[in-house]
């Protein structure tokens, strides 16, 4: 019998072996996101990059044979285009929903000036950093307004977030380093919310900052995380965060207001979260003991 998780109204069944990926490919993943017929997009670290599945986990299709990088965000936007953010390319990739080139913002290899080790591809760079630079200096996250406005957490060697148009040009960028409103350690996850706010994961700073879409500070989530990796937002505007430092997954309000949450340590280095039309949410997260080269997509259906 599957497991049962979470408190309250917010109790969910783990469903631990549901994605079938398909002839025992090597495929630990980064990042899920869920389009608009449910479809699941799993980006991973192996050959074949991207791998969609049906909700129940069955095998839909691939986009072949890919050439990231470094896969790191995957991202499903209203009109099912998706976004990817190939952290050590330094670029960032808007395709159709089978995979054709749409769009490619920043120049590929290269990294800005922001202080930090620039021959260094490790993922401590943000220790490093001692100003905010121009896009891109390994970025973590991507989110997109309903105006087709492009944000982007440019966070492991940087500190900042990058506004573009839809058309992928930069309007402006803000962040420095620091733990005070407007700074931050490493912005890792970004989120448009159901009131237009942009949500950013300040990883590093183990909180969730909030801005209007022009980077103007608005509040800090009053709850306390613990290395929050990326935010989720549903239909009924609530909020599912992976706690990457402290393996714990969260249900907020979309003002951060605690509501359910659990996890253990042994999921440290949970990274990706993303949810479907009938309440189901899908967290990547570790297998026990593995860290992130076991990471593989878990589903939590509400209970």
């Amino acid at each position: 019998m599957a497991a049962t998780v979470g408190s309250g109204k917010y109790k969910y069944q783990v469903i631990e072996d549901w994605a079938r990926v398909p002839n025992d490919w090597n495929a630990p993943m980064a990042a899920v996101t869920v389009d608009s017929q449910d479809r699941v997009y799993g980006f991973n670290r192996g050959e074949h990059g991207v791998i969609v599945f049906d909700k129940d986990g069955n095998y839909l299709s691939d986009w072949g044979v890919t050439e990231f990088a470094f896969p790191h965000a995957i991202y499903a936007d209203a009109d099912d285009n998706i976004w990817i953010v190939d952290r050590n390319n330094q670029q960032i990739y808007k395709y159709t929903s089978d995979g054709t080139l749409l769009m490619t913002i920043g120049e590929k290899g290269y990294r800005s000036d922001t202080g930090a080790d620039n021959t260094d591809f490790g993922s401590n760079g943000y220790r490093m950093v001692t100003q905010g630079a121009e896009p891109f200096n390994m970025p973590a996250g991507i989110a997109v307004a309903p105006s087709g406005e492009i944000f982007v957490s440019d966070g492991y060697a940087n500190c900042r977030v990058h506004k573009f148009s839809a058309e992928g040009k930069l309007i402006k960028s803000w962040g420095e380093p620091g733990d005070g409103p407007g700074q931050f350690m490493l912005p890792h996850g970004a989120c448009v919310d159901s009131k237009g706010r942009l949500l950013i994961a300040d990883r590093e700073n183990d909180r969730v900052q909030v801005f209007t879409q022009d980077g103007d500070f608005i509040t800090q989530w009053p709850a306390k995380l613990i290395g929050p990796a990326v935010v989720w937002e549903d239909r009924d505007g609530i909020c599912y965060v992976a706690e990457h430092n402290g393996g714990f997954f969260s249900v907020l309000s979309v003002d951060g207001e605690l509501l359910a949450r659990w996890g253990d340590i042994k999921f440290r280095s949970c990274h990706g979260a993303a949810g479907d039309s009938e309440g189901n949410i899908y967290f990547v997260q570790p297998t026990s003991g593995e860290g992130s080269r076991g990471r593989r997509i878990v589903k939590y259906v509400r209970a």
